[in-house]
């Protein structure tokens, strides 16, 4: 199993959590492959930790569905099912816009700034064609107006749905498009309008726009 020794590593989080983000960021971007086997002595040498932060860690991730462990024999990364986009798009888009309602009462131009800050920098990584920046970027966008909605239950669901996205995307190597700039631009007015009803509307729009180009790129 080659695993990275060049990682970088989280800060001020404890070894069970330092080990969780790192081995979920390896299953998410391909570098622990689908139905690989996953070894805790192996994975305790690369990230420098103890077999029983790494064991902890792995429990986490099979409970996020990202690792299935069967006692007394192994533990692999889970398959990459066909069906996962259509499964998660529902939930995800719903909340998301959710998020944006929630939000609306929170916002100010230091937000709003941020939000044109980061959606410039998604356009222009778009234009040079580096989709693993932009589906960060992209993340980092929703997760502004995810943080203003101020609800603890809605940010731990995200989290992890969109975890599940990011591994769908990098997996099938799939780029985001300028239409999600586009629709960004129209989110951050709209959300500037205070409008909850077209705000929740234009998130809804632009995660399941995104999505059903996506599968139907996938498709091809």
């Amino acid at each position: 199993m080659p695993i990275p020794i060049n990682h970088s590593k989280p800060v001020r989080v404890s070894a069970k959590e330092s080990a969780y983000l790192q081995l979920q960021q390896w299953i998410i971007d391909g570098t622990l492959q689908p139905e690989e086997k996953l070894v805790d002595t192996e994975l305790a040498q690369a990230l420098s930790l103890s077999r029983t932060p790494i064991r902890e860690a792995l429990q986490l991730l099979e409970v996020q569905g990202f690792v299935e462990m069967f006692p007394g024999k192994a533990t692999r990364v889970t398959t990459i099912k066909p069906d996962d986009l259509k499964h998660l798009l529902p939930p995800l888009a719903v909340l998301q816009a959710l998020s944006a309602e929630l939000a609306i009462p929170n916002l100010d131009e230091h937000i709003f700034g941020l939000l044109e800050e980061t959606n410039q920098r998604f356009i222009e990584a778009i234009d040079r064609r580096d989709g693993f920046s932009a589906l960060k970027i992209d993340q980092e966008f929703h997760q502004i107006i995810v943080d203003a909605a101020h609800n603890p239950y809605i940010h731990s669901i995200l989290s992890s749905l969109q975890s599940h996205v990011r591994r769908q995307f990098f997996h099938h190597s799939l780029m985001l498009t300028k239409s999600s700039y586009d629709e960004h631009v129209q989110i951050i007015q709209t959300l500037k309008e205070k409008d909850p009803e077209k705000v929740t509307g234009l998130m809804k729009s632009n995660w399941v726009r995104t999505i059903e180009e996506l599968s139907a790129e996938k498709s091809l």
